[in-house]
């Protein structure tokens, strides 16, 4: 894999779970990290101790991605720490699940606002770099829901639904700038969004996924490791599912 020493990369939702594995990997990998949260300081500030161990610099910062401009503040910010940014991981991401005929308009304007709408205020705040230094990687972070939909998620599957859109026409309309645009969609991983589910719950999950298990974070980041290696250059506008084969089911 060529190195990713000395990239700068953007991870937002990174405080906990999949973003948590991500930047740390990146960390590992040798880059610079920067990461939004919104609830937790104190997880933050753990991750962002974490990766200085591994003598990379890290900064959090509280930023509501569904506020343009403290995005765009925020991306403005980073780039005067770090000089620049080289890496956009979309990853911050809601849940609100219920049947459509129960679904409120804030359930779904929270979902859409933050998984559809927060993604587009972060990688237009980023892309302008990306197209004045002709290089650049954004991976985002959709899910199984956005390719096959699920019931009582009409809310996240169209949010997804649409970040699989948009990753492929960003892909096609910034490739001869030499930016990589792909995305990953995990099926069910064993997060914090599974932990207050039951061991046979959990046992009914397995049983629907061809590989008979339910996912982990490093399976997640060992995709996103590959998108942005030297093996991946040929790669643009893929969805890539790490779902135990979940999608075939459908």
């Amino acid at each position: 894999m060529k190195s990713l020493k000395g990239k700068v990369a953007v991870v937002t939702g990174a405080s906990r779970g999949i973003g948590r594995g991500i930047a740390l990997m990146l960390a590992a990998e040798g880059c610079d990290v920067a990461f939004n949260y919104l609830h937790s300081r104190k997880a933050a500030l753990s991750l962002e101790q974490e990766i200085k161990t591994k003598a990379r610099q890290c900064q959090s910062k509280r930023v509501d991605i569904r506020d343009f401009e403290a995005v765009k503040k925020w991306i403005e910010q980073t780039k005067k720490r770090f000089g620049r940014v080289d890496i956009l991981i979309n990853n911050a991401g809601v849940i609100n699940d219920k049947a459509l005929m129960l679904m409120g308009q804030d359930e779904w304007n929270e979902v859409i606002d933050t998984n559809l709408n927060g993604m587009f205020h972060v990688t237009r705040a980023c892309i302008v770099g990306f197209l004045k230094q002709k290089s650049g990687d954004i991976i985002n972070m959709s899910s199984v829901s956005g390719i096959t939909g699920l019931p009582r998620q009409t809310n996240y599957s169209a949010s997804k639904g649409g970040m699989n859109a948009f990753t492929r026409a960003l892909a096609k309309e910034v490739a001869a700038y030499g930016i990589r645009v792909n995305a990953v969609a995990p099926g069910f991983i064993a997060t914090d969004m599974l932990a207050g589910f039951s061991p046979q719950q959990k046992e009914q999950l397995a049983a629907m996924i061809p590989l008979g298990r339910i996912g982990s974070v490093e399976d997640v980041t060992g995709a996103v490791r590959f998108l942005l290696s030297h093996e991946a250059r040929y790669m643009t506008g893929q969805i890539i599912h790490v779902d135990g084969g979940l999608a075939m089911n459908s």
